[in-house]
């Protein structure tokens, strides 16, 4: 998949765009629908499957304190991108300036820069200064832009919409189960490694330590059964959010042991896939406890989840 970070004319590069327009945070499933649509109507046209998104929120830049914490990484969401098909993900930086643009500049800059022939999106996106584009005017005036326009139905999961706003709820909840059936795949967290107190190696259980960034959601504080990758391959493990207690450690984190691994991947992305909680943190009186604890947690994984 090719990664455009500066869109520039595209028209005489490739033949038949279809583009999926959404900021398509997490990718759950209701996203996944625009795009799987967007890369079957380019196999039937011998088109090219595109994603138009942005690499921040919009209310990033225009309401700061309102901005939603991110679902998941952009590295996360190219790889699922990719894995749905797409060819060409078009990743812009939002502006202010990119905010003034009418709903009818914007539907020019697609027309001059890319010349789709095919515009997917879902019933509730919007575009141009006060988001006054809809799904209504895609359908009405594509055609005077060179394009037909296809709307994807809601998906609905229990009788309610899947939506970000939702799934970010359930995940502040801490309903795993439900976080993982709206995304249609285990909630991951990807981040780079970070050196930590180096305790996990001197109780037998080194553990990988990733900050928890405020801009991004997360589940609550607990140990939890979690499916890691490093580099191309993939681990068993045992993470635990929070502050570690125990010790008295004051900022949040995500701990991970990666179980039956060695190595130094300290600076290194790995990605953390939430499978199961399976007990709350809490503070041990002894170190011999804690350990105690931690040889049951690893009984746990290897017994009902390796």
């Amino acid at each position: 998949m090719e990664v455009i970070k500066k869109l520039s004319s595209l028209t005489q590069k490739y033949k038949n765009p279809v583009v999926a327009l959404g900021m398509f945070d997490g990718v759950h499933l209701g996203h996944a629908s625009v795009i799987r649509r967007a890369v079957e109507i380019a196999k039937k046209i011998g088109g090219v499957a595109m994603v138009f998104t942005f690499s921040n929120h919009p209310l990033s830049i225009l309401d700061p304190a309102n901005a939603p914490l991110m679902i998941g990484s952009r590295s996360l969401r190219r790889d699922i991108f990719e894995s749905l098909g797409v060819e060409i993900l078009i990743e812009i930086q939002f502006t202010k300036e990119f905010s003034r643009k009418t709903p009818e500049e914007f539907l020019n800059l697609l027309q001059e820069k890319i010349s789709p022939s095919y515009v997917v999106t879902g019933t509730n996106y919007t575009f141009g200064r006060f988001g006054k584009g809809n799904g209504r005017m895609l359908l009405r005036e594509g055609e005077n832009y060179g394009f037909k326009a296809e709307i994807c139905p809601v998906i609905t999961v229990g009788k309610k919409n899947v939506s970000s706003t939702r799934i970010r709820a359930l995940i502040a909840e801490g309903d795993l189960e439900s976080v993982n059936e709206l995304l249609g795949r285990n909630f991951t967290y990807v981040s780079k490694v970070v050196n930590g107190d180096k305790r996990g190696r001197k109780l037998g259980f080194p553990t990988a330590n990733l900050e928890i960034e405020d801009y991004r959601a997360m589940l609550p504080n607990g140990v939890y059964i979690v499916r890691v990758k490093v580099a191309d391959d993939f681990y068993s493990g045992i993470a635990n959010i929070g502050d570690n207690p125990t010790f008295k450690v004051a900022k949040r984190r995500l701990e991970v042991f990666i179980d039956n691994f060695s190595g130094d991947i300290y600076g290194e992305e790995i990605s953390v896939s939430f499978i199961k909680k399976i007990r709350d943190e809490k503070i041990f009186a002894s170190v011999e406890d804690l350990k105690a604890q931690l040889n049951e947690d690893l009984a746990t994984l290897r017994k009902d989840y390796c």
